[in-house]
């Protein structure tokens, strides 16, 4: 659901603005102040080659100069006692918290820890500030040094809840005010976590609701709040237009297939960039049907779609100059009669065909038809799509890591500076050209899942496998892949994230697409 909590800044400096006078008026009943790790304290986490972690007991951790003064009026104890009994080491999401009196009435105040002060940290610090302020009225926040954009998203993504049916039992803290912070900063990083926000609400949304035309309905509502074109092709234009792959996986269900074409033109627009994002609205695997522990995540199955939203209606907020189209590759993947079956070949967009080996597979059928389209009829400089593909980059990575792919050095280190600084981590992965005999097929130009497997005599690599199928499909052009199936859910809440969809993927894609060139 869309946060709620509204994030507002107290300008100038810090001694001036923490706590503010008028404090009472703001209605805060939580005030949050930095602390740091003493000299000794670094030391030891260098020493240990760990900048995050002096968890050997090594060193501590003191106030921020500019808070202690205010501090210290605040509450009843002597602030270097209070840090020393609870062994504070100053490491980020630590909070140590003690009531005081404030004027006529009280506030618990929270001592948070920074760690090295580093972005990553500084997220962590929101979201553990934000969890630890529910069930609030507002929450101060005495501005730490480092980067407030990082701030901003810890706070707005760990308030974040999906709910359907009453209300959480401790709401979101309804009210954040931070003192002495960098306000463009603040609004950059809110704008980002709200573009993650959005994501996460598509994919989290019951299949029951959420079929393909459900989602082109999403999109239309946020074309017009967003300033973009919109174009949807229906089932029958699909069909006219020879996407062989979306009719495919969508003939199982009584909920057709489409194909949602978002467009953001700046004026003076330099370059063009599409993104494709994998939309199977629910993935129940066809004919090769999944157990039912498999479904049960499933309404997650488009998060590359619901990125691909969410990306472009926040390209004018961040005021990208890049032309840039978003697809969304729209399908449910039932059983039926009327099914796709194994053993089936598809005739994707601009001719290619390919043979169906497993109908769980099917991602990667209908970004394919997504790819060549835009390569056939969109001439991108770039273009990346975004997907939970396979189970097998989640083995190799884990739930923190995204597959990168990518057929150009360039836009693999560009990407994979995007994901480092807005804490979407991505790793290249190789195109291994000799795996590529693995896909071939006996009837079909390729098969979407390696032919081998029908011998026992497997390369393997099955994350390896289904990016080199969707390479098919790209011409030419430079292109990227991003495997999202690890980090693209989250089973608990953990620092920013909330248990179930993430929204990962679009904080990297628009640093991406703010930072960088197109073509890089």
């Amino acid at each position: 659901m869309p946060v709620e909590t509204k994030l507002t800044v107290v300008a100038g400096s810090v001694d001036a603005a923490f706590p503010p006078p008028d404090m009472a008026g703001t209605g805060a009943d939580v005030l949050a102040v930095p602390m740091r790790r003493t000299a000794a304290a670094d030391l030891g986490a260098a020493d240990l080659g760990a900048a995050d972690d002096a968890s050997d007991g090594s060193g501590g951790a003191e106030i921020d100069p500019r808070y202690a003064a205010a501090l210290s009026a605040l509450l009843p104890v002597d602030v270097a006692d209070l840090l020393a009994y609870h062994e504070a080491k100053g490491e980020p999401g630590e909070i140590i918290a003690a009531p005081a009196r404030f004027g006529a009435g009280m506030v618990e105040v929270l001592i948070y820890g920074t760690g090295d002060g580093s972005a990553a940290a500084l997220r962590r610090v929101g979201a553990a500030l934000a969890r630890r302020a529910k069930g609030r009225t507002a929450l101060m926040i005495g501005a730490p040094d480092g980067d407030h954009a990082a701030l901003a998203e810890g706070l707005v993504l760990a308030s974040y809840d999906f709910r359907v049916g009453g209300p959480a039992r401790k709401s979101p803290v309804p009210a954040v005010v931070v003192a002495g912070g960098d306000e463009a900063a603040l609004r950059r990083g809110e704008t980002l976590a709200r573009a993650t926000v959005l994501a996460r609400d598509l994919a989290n949304t019951p299949s029951r609701e959420k079929s393909p035309a459900w989602l082109a309905d999403q999109a239309k509502e946020i074309a017009a709040e967003s300033g973009l074109s919109l174009r949807v092709r229906t089932q029958a234009e699909l069909r006219a237009g020879g996407f062989g792959g979306l009719l495919a996986v969508g003939s199982g269900s009584v909920r057709p297939p489409c194909l949602i074409e978002l467009s953001y033109h700046p004026d003076g627009a330099t370059g063009h960039v599409v993104l494709v994002g994998k939309g199977i609205t629910f993935d129940s695997g066809g004919l090769s049907l999944k157990p039912n522990e498999g479904m049960k995540l499933m309404k997650t199955d488009m998060a590359g779609g619901a990125v691909v939203i969410a990306v472009l209606s926040t390209l004018a907020a961040l005021g990208v100059t890049t032309r840039v189209t978003g697809l969304v590759a729209a399908a449910e993947n039932m059983p039926s009669g009327s099914a796709m079956r194994p053993g089936d070949v598809i005739r994707h967009f601009g001719g290619k065909t390919s043979e169906v080996l497993n109908t769980d597979a099917e991602g990667r059928l209908v970004l394919a038809d997504a790819l060549a389209y835009a390569d056939a009829e969109l001439d991108p400089e770039v273009m990346v799509d975004v997907a939970t593909l396979t189970g097998a980059a989640r083995i190799a990575l884990g739930t923190r890591t995204a597959a990168l792919y990518a057929t150009e050095d360039a836009l693999a280190q560009a990407l994979t500076r995007a994901g480092a600084a807005s804490g979407e981590a991505l790793w290249r992965m190789p195109l291994i050209d000799e795996y590529r005999q693995g896909i071939d097929s006996d009837v079909a130009d390729v098969s979407n899942i390696e032919q081998a497997a029908r011998t026992g005599d497997r390369l393997g690599g099955g994350s390896i496998m289904a990016a080199l199928f969707l390479r098919e499909f790209v011409g030419a052009r430079p292109w990227a892949h991003l495997d999202i199936a690890g980090p693209g859910r989250a089973a608990s809440d953990d620092g920013e994230l909330s248990k179930g969809a993430t929204g990962f993927g679009a904080r990297a894609l628009l640093h991406w697409l703010s930072a960088e060139p197109a073509a890089s």
